[in-house]
């Protein structure tokens, strides 16, 4: 892993040509590097942070995925530890850091991109302070990009703490008094847990989710998911169609909160003014403070390419574009219903790798035939 230092004009010096360019060091971009790396291609990988995975070293302190180790292996190294033990964020962060390294894949350090841009037939892709030439581009930066805040933030009295889930780290930053945790989702949740060893828990839940146990019989949930095929489920399918929108709740559920943890349930937050958060059913609440775990929204803005719609909404098939050799990877739902997460982003990984390689050999593949002539209309997320 390195950082450099150059200028604008260094993507005329040929060791700044790379045949693909990765923007974003975590999870899929560590993917696509692995399968480039087994193709002898000569690439690079650019992670706006001072490490790789910095997205999930951003997260709080004791966050714990809800898919075991047996699930949460990147290509060609197995996730440590026992297949059935839930990994937290550390050794998340610790397996991605030990899997760049032993695959030596060229991580970039302190390198956000500002900028990707047609040119000469490929592609620069901009830094604040040098520019790299690529025939090939993969956007690996994932789906959590800006926090979510909405408006009825703003009118809360400053007295009152708040932040998005995305500063959240450990109780200690909570003040004492009544805390309220916006969103309903397995964020939500797993703060709202945290808190109620120390605090007076208010969790509001703006939409009925479906909760599903984290084990059934003795197994985990996600074998019966792999066994259905039901991780597989393709975005472009009747059912991928009716789950794509749909939350689902993994080893939580409203009756539990309440009941095993003492979580006051609340519906959904409507209006906040001064010292007081209104909800959906009349009530209302002061609290000392209140987490917003209100997702994040995309932004790709920096993609300077057009393959996006009016709405500016990505349009794509499997992550492959219209642009010839611009490719997306890591999103929600981009395939199927485990693109996003860390033991399935490798299938798309897979596949995108494949058409790298057919471009590159002058042969399209038939995906990025079809998108590119328009035959198959790319799909918008």
């Amino acid at each position: 892993m390195t950082g450099t230092a150059g200028n604008q004009d260094t993507a005329g010096d040929p060791s700044d040509r790379y045949e693909v360019v990765v923007v974003g060091g975590g999870q899929a971009g560590l993917a696509i590097g692995y399968f480039l790396a087994q193709q002898g291609r000569r690439f690079r990988i650019l992670e706006a942070t001072d490490a790789p995975a910095g997205a999930w070293r951003a997260r709080w302190d004791s966050l714990k995925l809800f898919t075991p180790v047996r699930y949460d292996s990147l290509p060609g190294r197995p996730f440590p530890g026992d297949p059935d033990t839930y990994p937290g964020r550390d050794e998340v962060v610790a397996y991605l850091t030990d899997y760049a390294r032993a695959f030596e894949l060229p991580v970039e350090l302190n390198s956000p991109v500002r900028a990707v841009r047609r040119a000469d037939g490929g592609y620069l892709v901009d830094l604040d302070d040098r520019s790299y030439a690529a025939e090939q581009v993969v956007i690996a930066t994932g789906p959590f990009h800006v926090p979510r805040l909405p408006p009825i933030a703003r009118p809360l009295d400053p007295r009152i703490v708040q932040f998005h889930s995305t500063d959240y780290r450990r109780p200690d930053q909570v003040p004492s008094g009544p805390v309220l945790v916006v969103g309903g989702g397995n964020t939500g949740f797993q703060i709202a847990e945290e808190l109620t060893r120390t605090r007076e828990v208010h969790l509001s839940l703006s939409s009925r989710q479906t909760p599903l146990p984290q084990r059934i019989a003795g197994r985990d949930l996600f074998r019966y998911l792999e066994a259905l095929g039901l991780m597989r489920v393709t975005v472009d399918s009747r059912l991928g169609q009716r789950l794509r929108y749909r939350e689902t709740l993994i080893g939580s559920s409203p009756s539990a909160a309440r009941r095993r943890h003492g979580i006051h349930l609340r519906g959904r937050t409507v209006d906040a003014q001064g010292p007081e958060v209104a909800f959906a059913d009349g009530s209302r609440m002061a609290p000392a403070a209140v987490i917003w775990a209100t997702g994040f929204a995309v932004d790709h803005s920096f993609v300077q390419v057009p393959v996006f719609d009016d709405a500016a909404r990505l349009m794509h098939h499997r992550g492959v574009t219209a642009a010839p050799g611009l490719y997306f990877l890591g999103l929600t739902w981009q395939h199927t219903r485990g693109s996003a997460l860390l033991g399935w982003v490798k299938d798309d990984a897979e596949f995108i790798a494949a058409r790298i390689a057919a471009y590159a050999d002058g042969k399209p593949a038939t995906a990025v035939a079809q998108v590119a002539t328009g035959e198959r209309p790319p799909r918008g997320t």
